[in-house]
């Protein structure tokens, strides 16, 4: 992981391209089990996420796609799941992340089936 420099933070250059990690592996979120999101990423009542519950999972991910930092989308997110899941999860996102999310990973149809053929 690259270091920002102090001029690339002050002018927001780093934005949302800053807050994903380089690489699909660095992904390293549970397959199963309850998740409690730190209170920056989460509202009132609304903390814990069940990761074996398909829609509650993707719920969970496009809240930390959008509001988390890094050091959350590597933690929260696994790789497997994102991919399983980026077909429903793209199209709640804005394009703008959309974009950066599919330029940093492989998620596109396309991309997937060569990682997995």
């Amino acid at each position: 992981m690259s270091a920002m420099s102090l001029a690339e933070l002050l002018s927001g250059r780093g934005g949302l391209a800053g807050r994903l990690p380089q690489r699909l592996e660095e992904l390293r979120g549970p397959v199963k089990g309850v998740i409690v999101l730190p209170r920056h990423l989460s509202w009132p009542g609304m903390r814990e996420f069940d990761v074996t519950d398909d829609s509650i999972r993707r719920s969970m991910y496009g809240i930390v796609l959008t509001q988390g930092r890094r050091n959350d989308v590597a933690r929260f997110l696994n790789a497997r799941l994102l991919i399983e899941d980026w077909p429903l999860i793209r199209a709640s996102l804005d394009p703008k992340l959309r974009r950066w999310c599919e330029r940093r990973f492989p998620l596109r149809s396309a991309e997937v089936s060569q990682m997995r053929g």
